[in-house]
Formats: C-alpha cells, sequence, structure tokens
C-alpha cells in the first residue's frame, strides 16, 4: 500500500500518522501520546490516535487527549491481556484502519499495541514504522515462559522498525541487550510534558491536607500510580511500618488503583496501618495531591521513567526511589533524589526518613530545573517531527528540501 505522494509545492498534503497505543490509562504513555497527536505542526503533519480498551480497574487518562482537542479512535477488542481471538480482531481492525488512513507513518507504544500495529503496518507497506519503549516486560511483570514468548516477538517486531525509542540511555542499553539489533536503531528522546500546572503550587497547599483532616505539620509521604504487582507497593508499606517506628505522626497516601487494592490494603490492616495509610483511588488534581505531600517515594522492581517523580520534582516535593530502569537516570544517580536498592526495606525507610527530617533546598531547586529544562513538551515534539522526516526521507518518501513545502 504505498502512499499517494505527499503533496507538492502549494498543495495542502500532509503527512498522515497513526499513533497507536494499547490503552490510555493512568500514566506517562497517554500524556505522552495526547501530547504529540496534538503538538505537531499541523502545516504538516496530521495524526490518527488509536487506542484499545482500559482493563478493570485502570484510572482512564482519555480526558487528557480530549482536552486538547484529539479525539482518539477506541479498538474495543485491543486490551492488554493475551486474547488470541480478540487479538485477531484487534490486527483486522487495524489493517482496516490503515487500508482507509493509508498512513506514512505508524508509531506505536506500549507492548500489545506495537506488536499488532507494527505488523499491521509491515502488512499494509507503510513506509516508515516507529516504536517507543515507555518501559519493557522483559523482567518483573510475567512468568518465565511469557516473558520469553514477548521477548521472541519484541526481537521479530524490531526487525520491522525504522526506528525504535526509549525514553532514557539506561533503558535504551537494557532494550538493546534485549533486541539484539544495531545500536544505531534504538534512540533515546525523552519523554516530554505540559508542566506548567506544577510550577506554582502556593495557592493549592493546605486543600489536601483539609481533606483528609491532617494538620499542617503532619509528615505525609505519597506513592502515586497504578496498584499493580511490579510497583511493589508491598515494600512501600514495610518501609512505612519501620517509619512509623521512628516518627510515629508520619501518614501516607496511596494513590491509583489497580488489581492490588484490595490486597493490598489487606497488608497495611495487617501490619498494624489502618490509621496511618490513605488509599485515595485515582484523583485527576494531582497538582493538589503534590502541594499537600513532604515526600513522593517509588517502590518498583522496574520503571521506564516515571512520571510520578518528574511531575513531583517540578512541584517542588523531594523524591526517594527505588535504583531500577530509568530511574538512576533521571535522578542523576541520586545527585537529584534519594536512590535505594531494589527490595531493601531498612534502606527505603532510612531514606525516607532523612528526607523527611532534613530539607536540602539546593537539590530541590537543582531537580526543578532539571525537569523543566529536560522535559518540556515542545522539545518532544520538535524532537519527534524532525525523526520522521530524517526517516521519510531515508525512504525517499521525501526530498531532502530542508524546511520548504513537502513533497
Amino acid at each position: 500500500m504505498p502512499p499517494e505522494k505527499i503533496g507538492g509545492p502549494g498543495e495542502a498534503g500532509r503527512i498522515r500518522v497513526m499513533r497507536i497505543i494499547a490503552r490510555l490509562n493512568v500514566g506517562g504513555p497517554a500524556i505522552h501520546v495526547a501530547l504529540l497527536s496534538a503538538g505537531l505542526d499541523p502545516a504538516r503533519f496530521e495524526t490518527q490516535l488509536v487506542a484499545g480498551a482500559l482493563s478493570p480497574g485502570e484510572g482512564d487518562m482519555s480526558y487528557v487527549a480530549h482536552s486538547l482537542g484529539v479525539e482518539p479512535v477506541i479498538l474495543p477488542t485491543l486490551r492488554r491481556e493475551i486474547a488470541p481471538a480478540a487479538d485477531l480482531r484487534s490486527l483486522l481492525d487495524l489493517l482496516r484502519l490503515m487500508r482507509n488512513y493509508r498512513p506514512h507513518v505508524v508509531h506505536t507504544h506500549t507492548a500489545k499495541a506495537g506488536l499488532l500495529g507494527r505488523l499491521a503496518a509491515l502488512m499494509t507497506g507503510v513506509p516508515v514504522v516507529v516504536h517507543t519503549f515507555h518501559g519493557h516486560v522483559f523482567y518483573g511483570y510475567f512468568g518465565r515462559i511469557k516473558t520469553a514468548l514477548f521477548l521472541w516477538l519484541e526481537r521479530a517486531a524490531a526487525r520491522v522498525s525504522d526506528a525504535i525509542l526509549t525514553l532514557n540511555e539506561g533503558l535504551r542499553r537494557e532494550i538493546m541487550g534485549f533486541l539484539r539489533v544495531a545500536p544505531e536503531r534504538i534512540r533515546v528522546i525523552p519523554l516530554g510534558f505540559d508542566l506548567r500546572p506544577f510550577r506554582d503550587l502556593s495557592p493549592l497547599r493546605g486543600a489536601l491536607r483539609a481533606e483528609l483532616a491532617l494538620s499542617t505539620d503532619t509528615p505525609l509521604v505519597g506513592i502515586i500510580g497504578r496498584l499493580a504487582p511490579v510497583k511493589n507497593h508491598a515494600l512501600f508499606l514495610a518501609a512505612a511500618r519501620l517509619l512509623v517506628e521512628r516518627i510515629p505522626s508520619a501518614r501516607f497516601l496511596v494513590v491509583g488503583d489497580g488489581e492490588e487494592r484490595l490486597p493490598l490494603e489487606a497488608l497495611a490492616r495487617d501490619m498494624g496501618l489502618a490509621d496511618q495509610v490513605i488509599f485515595t483511588g485515582w484523583r485527576r488534581d494531582l497538582p493538589a495531591v503534590y502541594a499537600g505531600l513532604n515526600l513522593v517515594v517509588i517502590s518498583s522492581h522496574n520503571e521506564g521513567t516515571p512520571v510520578s517523580l518528574i511531575e513531583a520534582m517540578a512541584s517542588g516535593v523531594p523524591v526517594v526511589s527505588t535504583a531500577v530502569g530509568g530511574v538512576p537516570e533521571l535522578l542523576r544517580d541520586g545527585e537529584l533524589g534519594a536512590l535505594v536498592a531494589p527490595d531493601d526495606v531498612h534502606g527505603l525507610a532510612d531514606a525516607m526518613q532523612r528526607s523527611l527530617t532534613t530539607c536540602d533546598e539546593a537539590r530541590i531547586h537543582a531537580a526543578r530545573t532539571w525537569v523543566f529544562e529536560q522535559f518540556d513538551g515542545t522539545r518532544l515534539v520538535s524532537d519527534i517531527e524532525a525523526l520522521y522526516l530524517e526517516l521519510l526521507q531515508a525512504k525517499g518518501v521525501l526530498p531532502d528540501q530542508g524546511p520548504g513545502p513537502v513533497q
């Protein structure tokens, strides 16, 4: 399905991009695809965003896309879970969409969408195929057999990808080792966000604590994200129990939802933390949440570039995290936030205690400056536009005419 010529001088032809993601659940990938779908230069690009359905208990973040004027095409059968009949239906739907839309670029995000989207792009002859790893599922998610299957499929999909993107250099090194592709095929393009809502939180101070009936001097520690096994909330709760022995007034906020919520609530009760730990479910008023926290923690087994750390740093909230995935690079090896070894409950509790009892204004200022410089949404859009043009030119779809009219 070679696309028709992309316009000519003075013509209205634009580069058509089909962006595919498994689901618009709460997290960085949903924000990422919404910003890219809305932000590409409309004089040169048009985008169709395709998304699957949420799994039970997942928070819906499609409102971000809607707020930016992006109306995604929803494929109900495209889900995170492996389901051969539904996956085949999703593949057929993607083939139909691609034949109708005739994209010049297919850009996939997340594992299931990446596999099905790249297969459909191969079958329909799309000129340029790009995939973004926002993390990976090669450990910490599934059992040995399922992980091996995913790895085999990802290696096959990598061979039909013109570019594979990761969010940081650490993730790039991991992916390169797993996929066994030429290093130049894997590139780093960091996340981008609209961080303006986190620049000045002073009008929001006190709102969260008033809602929760907590005093202004109560140490409040938050963990924000999906309640899923890979996030290892059990480690967070175990560290919280140790911290309460040292700082009895400390309280802990678990923001998010997922399949682990009921077991985690039961675990908190069994640990004697029923009065210290508050489960809020999903919340959209995250600036107000950060405005009320003294510390943000990540206790995960595996991470890409966690949004909660970026938002916390932009908000001027200290952070503590396990040293997994792209976190050490994000925190510049501990310069911008505390890093602890995975599954080290005593190390996590110690780091939480230090962060609550010692205010390091220089580190907080450096962290804010870093994330506003590195994770600007405008920079992300510019990087992606340049990548698409480079790859299309390499395929002969675009002549090398610099910034002039697209042909």
